[in-house]
């Protein structure tokens, strides 16, 4: 049985037994022939039910486990789109719930999604529940309720719609203070692998965060974590896929003439510069990819080919990446020559 199998009508104490304690919500239970009068009452004081949240009910007494707690928000959160069933202990290959419009998001998704960072499941006060924005609901016992204009994508954990970690990692941030807190979770983010700086500053700006100062302090650390980790993959990528040496990390300029820019890497025999592009989604991303812009149109017209590498390419086809670049190193000899500039460590 799937959580989208239709009921058929039990007694009461089958409902209450079986291997594991169950979650259902009132319009499950009437489909299993128990009236509203029936579940008030096995709800009431020191019954063997209770009100989980509204319109959600746990058959058993005691508090509730965090898969229970889980299935409740979601079913919170989906009863009027539809409700999910919980799958029966043993009955057949298991399938995902339906729980449409509706997905685990904030530190309980970062939780779900592997945080080390992240407080366990039980100690979570309120577990976050992302839905659409005209959605008609209310933060209520331990839901809260966080709305979104675009449903994104969600990723199965576990059996459960759970936001993605740069989404979940935005929405946990807007309820966070704590500066060291919200440092950790953004560099545990990176370090771990679990989405790249890029994509995290990408949601950080549509929620409007970047505007508080310990997260704008946060993000500059992630974006030099990001860096780092970007620089280390393409030295190896020049040695693992034996490209010539460049000289690193240069400003170029002309003789007795004026600045041009900081380059990454750069071939001076072929006149090829590389630079990372780890720009980042910001309030100033236009003013800053027009300057990008003009180095690279300056660069060129002084016979200089420019080769603007991601940090994700650099980490999902760094052999693609070394192909690109020694091909741009071999048309050099078919160029005119470039106009001599000055190369100087940055």
């Amino acid at each position: 049985m799937t959580h989208n199998t239709p009921l058929s009508p039990r007694p009461l104490h089958e409902l209450s037994g079986g291997a594991r304690p169950r979650v259902l919500t009132t319009s499950q239970l009437r489909s299993h022939g128990v009236s509203t009068a029936e579940t008030n009452e096995q709800c009431r004081a020191g019954g063997p039910w209770q009100q989980l949240l509204p319109g959600v009910v746990l058959l058993h007494p005691g508090p509730p486990t965090s898969e229970e707690r889980l299935h409740a928000v979601l079913m919170y959160a989906a009863r009027e789109r539809g409700t999910g069933v919980p799958a029966q202990p043993g009955a057949g290959r298991p399938q995902a719930p339906a729980y449409p419009e509706a997905m685990i998001t904030g530190l309980a998704a970062l939780t779900l999604h592997g945080f080390s960072s992240t407080p366990p499941l039980p100690s979570l006060d309120a577990i976050d529940v992302l839905v659409p924005r005209l959605r008609r609901l209310r933060s209520t016992g331990c839901v809260r309720i966080v709305r979104t204009p675009v449903m994104p994508e969600p990723e199965q954990v576990t059996g459960l719609p759970v936001a993605p970690v740069a989404r979940a990692l935005a929405d946990a941030v807007a309820e966070l203070a704590d500066a060291g807190i919200v440092r950790r979770l953004l560099t545990e983010a990176v370090r771990a692998g679990h989405c790249d700086p890029t994509a995290v500053v990408r949601e950080l700006n549509q929620a409007r965060l970047l505007s508080r100062p310990h997260v704008v302090d946060a993000v500059e650390a992630l974006l030099a974590e990001g860096r780092a980790r970007a620089e280390d993959r393409l030295y190896r990528m020049v040695h693992e896929y034996g490209l010539p040496d460049p000289v690193w990390n240069v400003d170029l300029r002309l003789p007795g003439g004026p600045y041009l820019g900081g380059l990454d890497a750069y071939w001076p025999d072929q006149a090829v510069a590389l630079e990372l592009d780890t720009r980042a989604p910001r309030q100033d991303d236009d003013a800053l990819w027009s300057e990008y812009a003009r180095k690279r149109e300056h660069l060129e017209r002084l016979g200089i080919t420019v080769v603007h590498i991601t940090p994700r390419k650099l980490r999902d086809s760094p052999e693609q990446q070394a192909t690109v670049i020694r091909t741009a190193l071999m048309a050099s000899a078919d160029r005119e020559p470039a106009a001599y500039v000055a190369v100087l460590p940055r």
